[in-house]
């Protein structure tokens, strides 16, 4: 049986796909099975995984359930001890998966591993703009204001860990949930804070931008708001998880929030969006400007100007992070 696996959500990837195969079989762990879930794909996703020659990649199809729906396929079927994730459009550095699972391997309290990602345009080159999360000593309260795991191309868990948290709904007749499938974004912050409010298992990163996390065009202006109703509406069904610790906490993540949307929309050169985020942001909570003043204050300088000016979104790298 494989150590590890790598689960590769797959739907209509064709064009990406190749390049995330290659850096996964890449990797210097050797002992490592590549799960790909084609989710119903209409183009030639299942070919290219049938093709690689390599014994170590399975391919596993199902009717379209979402990305949610192809990774609980994924842990479904996954054999390894410990289980990471690598979006069919992301790269993985050569050595990301032997520093998890060292990392795992020396740290038997640690159920979630993860690491900094380097954004990539669609080329696969870098954008200047990279994740470099917060490692250590990372709480639920965490999770939920500024979600260090970043993206979810840069866990690696353990399967003991995703199996404390998994569930079955009433009407699912072959496989357990891991991730929310009613869920279309949002999703993967949602199983880290399930994952910390609800087991005893510590989360915790590495060193190292590992993950090379691909924004494809039109990316950072797509969505806003359907990715801001998603993360209300994944907040709102962990309330009941942890009353408590949501009342106390939520109002301080809202804002956070909407903070890095604003960001996104100043990034896209969507000056007026970008500004009445920032408002709705100070309004909802003055903890982002408290603990982080300098981002906050960039971002609502970045955004008044913008607004004002009307000026074309800001080349890569203007405002640093992608981070929430």
């Amino acid at each position: 049986m494989p150590r590890a696996t790598i689960v590769v959500p797959a739907y209509n990837v064709a064009a990406t796909l190749p390049a995330t195969l290659a850096s996964l079989r890449a990797q210097t762990f050797g002992d490592v099975e590549i799960l790909v879930v084609d989710d119903g794909s209409t183009d030639r996703t299942a070919s290219i995984a049938r093709s690689t020659g390599d014994t170590r990649v399975r391919l596993v199809q199902q009717p379209n359930r979402g990305l949610a729906g192809a990774r609980n396929t994924g842990i479904h079927h996954a054999r390894g001890a410990y289980v990471g994730f690598c979006d069919a459009d992301d790269l993985w550095r050569p050595g990301k998966l032997a520093a998890h699972v060292a990392h795992l391997d020396d740290a038997p309290e640690v159920g979630l591993s993860y690491s900094g990602s380097e954004m990539i345009d669609e080329a696969g080159c870098s954008l200047g703009l990279a994740q470099r999360p917060r490692l250590r000593d990372v709480t639920a309260a965490h999770i939920l204001k500024r979600n260090p795991v970043g993206n979810g191309s840069a866990a690696v868990l353990r399967r003991s860990a995703l199996d404390a948290i998994a569930w079955r709904p009433r009407l699912e007749r072959h496989r357990d949930w891991w991730f929310d499938e009613t869920l279309r974004q949002s999703e993967d912050i949602e199983c880290w804070l399930r994952l910390g409010l609800t087991t005893d298992w510590e989360i915790e990163g590495i060193p190292g931008l590992l993950t090379r996390y691909r924004i494809a065009g039109g990316g950072l202006s797509a969505g806003i708001d359907a990715q801001y109703a998603s993360w209300e509406r994944a907040m709102a069904g962990l309330v009941p998880v942890a009353p408590e610790f949501m009342a106390r906490h939520l109002p301080a993540a809202r804002a956070y929030q909407l903070r890095y949307l604003a960001r996104r929309a100043v990034s896209a050169g969507q000056g007026r969006r970008a500004a009445a985020l920032c408002a709705q942001s100070l309004r909802t909570s003055l903890r982002p400007l408290a603990e982080e003043p300098a981002k906050t204050l960039t971002t609502l300088a970045a955004a008044s100007l913008m607004s004002l000016t009307g000026s074309l979104p800001l080349r890569p790298g203007a405002i640093r992070s992608t981070a929430s």
